[in-house]
Parts: C-alpha cells; structure tokens; sequence
C-alpha cells in the first residue's frame, strides 16, 4: 500500500511542471512530522469531516460564478492536490520552510487556478464565498491567505493543525457536514467564516513534499 502511494505521489509530482524547474527529489509523505516547503504538493483535510479540499473544472451557479471548490469524501482524487507558493512580493523560492504567520498562495495542480475568496456569499450557507481563481500570470490579492499554526510549532509539518486567514477579508477557511446533493453531489461546501471555530482548523495529510533547501 505505502509503495503504491509512493508511487502515484512521485508520478503526479513528476508530471506537475516542468518548466518551473521542479526537482526529483521528493519525499511521499506517509509519516508525522515532515516540513511542509514551497514547491510542496499535498491534500489539505479538514480536521472535523476528515474531508480533502477539493476543485474542479465546474463554476458555481452563483455568487462570482468563479470554479468552484468543496470539501471531497474519498482520499483517492487528482483534483485534491493543491502546490504551496510564496506571494511575488517576497524572496521565498522552492524548497525554503514556511513558518507562522506566513502569507501564501495555494495554487490547485489541475486547474492551475488559485485558492481565492472574496465578498461574494457561499451557495448553501450564506457565509463568505471560496472558489478558484485566475492562472499562472493571473493573481491578485484575494489569493492571499495567512498560515496561522496552531500550538507551540513555528513552522508548518504535515499533520500539523493549522487555519488559513484570507488576507483581504480576515475570514477563516471553513467547512462544515452540510453537502451539495446536485452538480457536487456528497461533496461538502468550503466557504470562509469571520470568527475562529473548530470547524476551520486544517491539515496536511497526502502530499509530495520537497526537502528543505539547505543554507550555506
């Protein structure tokens, strides 16, 4: 079983982007512990539904009308894998660790579209909208979300509870047990709360993870 994560991890992280200088050396994450970096592929849960976050090709049918992103039952979906990228106004590049505090971008492999929010309201809640945004030379501000690690730890790690706060709002990536039952059907709304709540707490679970760049 290990050997054949390890397996689709490193064929899915090989085949990502070659044109950004991707490196080989990765490491399937399948234990406790290993830093997340930039350049890093992984499935975030949410820590309540113990569901992924999730996009795909289909926008919503309102609010922005932007791609649309839910909460996804099964372990086992492409269209789960989010890249960790720094912001452009920052020096950060591949490999470097991510502590607290930390402003970044998620950007989903499929779609190449960035993990966005705004004040547009979420299709069965009513709370803050997130969805799917722009490309590789598209991003703007609303894709600005602050890594805040919950705990003593001052650096991102895999199973690690963490909150992403967007930057233009304040609100908390959310999700919660109420699912869509046409289009997204068992597929559970992600959306953005102003408070802090148990119900927005994440972490990274299946990933590719690319080792720490060493200083000199």
């Amino acid at each position: 079983m290990a050997i054949g994560f390890f397996a689709l991890a490193l064929f899915l992280f090989l085949n990502l982007d070659l044109e950004n200088n991707y490196v080989s050396s990765a490491t399937a994450a399948t234990s406790e512990g290993v830093e997340i970096t930039y350049g890093s592929v992984l499935k975030l849960m949410h820590e309540k539904t113990k569901f992924r976050l999730h996009s795909h090709d289909v926008p919503y049918g309102s609010g922005s009308g932007q791609q649309s992103v839910t909460g996804f039952p099964n372990v086992d979906d492409a269209n789960s894998y989010w890249i960790v990228r720094p912001i452009p106004e920052t020096s950060a590049k591949q490999g470097d660790s991510i502590e607290s505090g930390t402003v970044i971008r998620l950007q989903h492999m499929r779609t190449r579209k960035w993990l966005h929010s705004h004040l547009h309201a979420s299709p069965i809640t009513g709370n803050q909208e997130v969805s799917c945004f722009g490309g590789e030379n598209e991003s703007d501000t609303g894709d600005h979300w602050r890594l805040l690690v919950e705990g003593s730890g001052k650096t991102w790690k895999q199973n690690q509870r963490i909150r992403l706060q967007h930057i233009d709002t304040g609100a908390f990536l959310h999700s919660h047990d109420k699912k869509y039952t046409r289009i997204a059907g068992g597929q559970q709304e992600v959306c953005s709360v102003t408070e802090k709540r148990p119900d927005n707490v994440w972490l990274a679970a299946e990933g590719v993870y690319l080792p720490v760049t060493e200083t000199k």
